[in-house]
């Protein structure tokens, strides 16, 4: 009796082990404005791209689209660029063009958007989505 008992305990730890899943890291963003040029017109120029760190990206990540908006004019939308993915959590500052922060006056905040996708097109499936949120000028 004992013997089934003990087997009984381990279909049972098996089976609630069977249905626990680790949740995937989630997929994140960081950046700094680096050489970013100083603008207080409030017409942006267009501008190279800051450096990217990216960590926890989902496997099958071909491209990174990303996408910038001022927080405090979410009407504007500043624009951003697709960048192939290699595999090494680095987008190297200057990957793409874009309008640049440039707020009218003080610093806005401006929100990147990262979306990892299995291809380059705007038909590749999102595989996920990061953001990260700076001051400028900092």
């Amino acid at each position: 009796m004992s013997g089934t008992i003990t087997m009984l305990r381990c279909l049972a730890a098996a089976a609630a082990l069977a249905g626990f899943v680790l949740p995937a890291a989630a997929f994140e963003l960081s950046f700094a404005w680096g050489a970013t040029p100083a603008c207080g017109s409030g017409r942006p120029a267009v501008v190279a791209s800051p450096e990217f760190r990216l960590a926890n990206v989902p496997p099958g990540t071909r491209v990174v689209v990303f996408q910038m908006i001022d927080l405090n004019a979410p009407n504007f939308r500043h624009g951003g660029g697709t960048v192939p993915y290699a595999g090494n959590g680095l987008i190297a500052a200057g990957a793409f063009r874009y309008l640049g922060p440039c707020p009218p006056a003080g610093p806005h905040r401006y929100m990147w958007t990262a979306t990892a996708r299995d291809r380059g097109t705007t038909f590749g499936r999102t595989l996920g989505e990061a953001s990260a949120t700076r001051s400028f000028p900092n």
